[in-house]
């Protein structure tokens, strides 16, 4: 269902700065979101958590509007690749899983490591079909 008329097509020349006008708010507020959840729960990692679920959940909705407009679409670019891109972090999360490893704490590395793979795919999921029947 491509609806040309729907959907801003971008040149090439302008994907980098498109990418960028999205990474630089997506970073910044996944730094505000990670300092600022720091105080509130035991470990770091919660809040690269939560970043991270909720880019799955803004990744899915993008894809699944990318879906009508296609891949050439403007707003996959500034927000999918952009924003929700520079949003979640998995170097920052293997480190953090590497930390709770090399601390001995299994448990704790087993769950984080399950429950960010889990609920980024279910936000994921959600996100999708709010976009694909929205």
């Amino acid at each position: 269902k491509r609806s040309p008329d729907r959907c801003a097509v971008v040149g090439f020349a302008l994907d980098p700065v498109l990418i960028g006008l999205g990474a630089v708010p997506g970073a910044l507020l996944r730094l505000r979101i990670v300092n600022r959840m720091e105080p509130m729960v035991s470990r770091k990692h919660w809040g690269t958590f939560v970043v991270n679920v909720s880019a799955s959940f803004g990744l899915g909705l993008v894809m699944a509007l990318q879906g009508t407009c296609g891949s050439a679409s403007g707003i996959a670019l500034l927000l999918g690749t952009g924003f929700f891109g520079s949003l979640s972090t998995f170097s920052t999360f293997a480190v953090e899983l590497l930390n709770e490893l090399r601390s001995r704490r299994f448990f704790g590395a087993a769950f984080l490591a399950i429950s960010s793979l889990v609920m980024g795919l279910i936000a994921a999921a959600v996100g999708y079909n709010i976009g694909s029947n929205g």
